[in-house]
């Protein structure tokens, strides 16, 4: 994948299949929400030219910072990422569940791509690059402390930079406020303590995740409050950039089944036409991504439609795409993959900054994990680093995937299977026992609080190859199975109901681990991950 023109900001989009079980382009000349059917939460977006970037709270899920790349708005593909190691990086060897990239935001000035994060525990970090669908220099920490989040800079036609952050309450003590603080022009360093320039607490609580623009004149801030599942899109104004600044909502749920519509993006096209992206909380399913229409009424943003006239808006279910001079082939983010690279697809993250020994991909046709220890302490799986997951990518689908497990024969308990991951979680797996392989199905609720796994024998694998799959059915009811020769699957357990993770979504995908220290691991060949119906 390479850079047509790094300063321009074009890329040549990677070739991927279109996802066999959400597509939001209708081929009419309409799309469907959600845009992104999938947890890509507190997106930012900016354009170049006639691209779209857009990247997304990844908290401590690596590679992080996911760069997904549109022409319309509509059909997205990611096509790299900003950070394959999180700083501090011993701090996040290990899960930090929750921590990490809270909602950046993603910028172009003089050339070159920023993306600002706070991490609530460190502080607002920069990373930067000319080429999004290449390397990100090594993140600066511009601002260090603990609850600074949500950060936006900002770069005024006289040359001096801001930047725009929220609070974390449950680091700092304080939320529901908005800070403006001075920059460096590089956009490297805040050069005071700052200005508060919104409290929140009278009509706006939990106002956070602020975006900066300044049109007509007026500085904006573009602010999400009320909370993630059920709050309103706020948005300020002012002549000066320290206020004080006047307040509107300009969308809310109104009289849609789209719960808490907010935080995002204002982008505009090159016809004339502006647009916001949002997310939606689905629980189990993330956070996901709307897009809709939207128009300026006396200075003021109006959001999504808006029947009544009151100058503010709820959210389309359905809407004619945005007019970008020309039409795009329909785009989706990857989800399958037949390991024939020797690259892994961009769609996968580890619950940690990862080890080189955990996977190797390979031109040979498929993803060897080795196993890796259980973590010193570690109760179950929310404590393991090495759990190489993707977001789901739709209410409803399946996931089969076909695997050889070659265990270290002088060890017992090594395992590897196909695993639904949150706060509980439920897996099926091929384990190494002294009389042989066996095939097993395991949950943990409350996985988060320490819980044990319930543990279900399904029998002795013949042989050491095994297709696995989970179906996902609306209300993220998943049902395990399995199969020896590819044709004829059996259920595995009952029914098991996905929960979100910290933060994020539920995610899907797949796991090798041992309970002994070795100097020869196990390991377990995967031939393919297929996404369908």
């Amino acid at each position: 994948m390479s850079s047509t023109s790094a300063s321009a900001g074009a890329v040549a989009l990677p070739t991927s299949a279109v996802s066999k079980v959400w597509v939001s382009d209708q081929g009419d000349g309409t799309y469907q929400n959600p845009v992104l059917n999938s947890d890509y939460s507190d997106p930012d977006v900016c354009r170049v030219g006639d691209d779209y970037y857009m990247t997304s709270s990844s908290f401590s899920s690596i590679p992080g910072l996911q760069i997904l790349h549109s022409r319309d708005l509509v059909n997205w593909q990611i096509i790299g990422y900003a950070i394959d190691r999180l700083p501090p990086f011993q701090h996040f060897a290990k899960p930090q569940h929750g921590n990490g990239v809270w909602a950046p935001a993603i910028r172009h000035h003089k050339g070159e791509f920023y993306i600002y994060w706070g991490d609530p525990d460190f502080g607002i970090y920069m990373v930067k690059t000319r080429n999004p669908a290449g390397r990100w220099e090594t993140p600066v920490l511009v601002m260090e402390g603990k609850g600074l989040i949500d950060s936006c800079p900002f770069w005024d036609e006289d040359g001096n930079a801001y930047l725009v952050h929220g609070w974390a309450g449950s680091r700092a003590g304080v939320k529901s406020m908005l800070t403006v603080n001075r920059m460096n022009p590089e956009g490297t360093q805040v050069l005071d303590e700052g200005v508060m320039v919104f409290d929140g607490h009278d009509a706006h609580p939990t106002v956070e995740g602020p975006k900066f623009y300044k049109r007509n004149g007026y500085y904006y801030i573009f602010a999400p409050a009320g909370g993630v599942a059920t709050g309103w899109q706020l948005v300020l104004r002012s002549k000066n950039i320290y206020g004080p600044y006047e307040e509107k909502i300009v969308m809310d749920q109104g009289k849609t089944p789209i719960n808490g519509p907010h935080q995002g993006a204002w982008v505009d096209t090159k016809t004339g036409e502006d647009w916001f992206l949002h997310f939606q909380d689905k629980e189990a399913y993330g956070r996901v991504v709307h897009l809709q229409p939207m128009k300026w009424v006396n200075d003021w943003p109006v959001i999504g439609e808006d029947p009544d006239g009151d100058g503010k808006g709820q959210p389309v279910l359905r809407f004619k795409k945005p007019n970008v001079g020309k039409t795009f082939p329909v785009a989706t983010p990857a989800e399958s993959d037949e390991f024939d690279s020797h690259l892994l697809g961009l769609q996968w993250q580890w619950h940690a900054n990862p080890k080189a020994t955990w996977a190797f991909a390979s031109n040979k046709g498929h993803l060897r994990l080795f196993t890796d220890q259980m973590p010193e302490g570690g109760k179950n799986l929310w404590d393991v680093p090495n759990l190489l997951l993707q977001k789901f990518p739709a209410e409803n689908f399946t996931v089969t995937t076909k695997l050889r497990f070659t265990p270290n024969p002088k060890l017992q308990n090594e395992r590897t299977g196909l695993v639904v991951m949150g706060m509980d979680y439920g897996y099926i797996s091929v384990v190494n026992r002294k009389d042989g392989l066996y095939l097993t199905y395991n949950t943990a609720l409350k996985a988060d609080k320490g819980t044990p796994e319930k543990e279900q024998v399904l029998g002795k694998l013949t042989g050491n190859e095994v297709q696995f799959r989970v179906q996902v059915s609306k209300g993220a009811q998943c049902q395990f199975s399995y199969s020896e020769d590819g044709q004829n699957f059996k259920n595995a357990g009952s029914v098991f109901t996905a929960v979100p993770g910290k933060w994020i979504g539920a995610k899907v995908g797949l796991f090798a681990l041992r309970d002994d220290k070795t100097n020869d691991s196990g390991y377990a060949d995967y031939d393919w991950f297929r996404v369908t119906k």
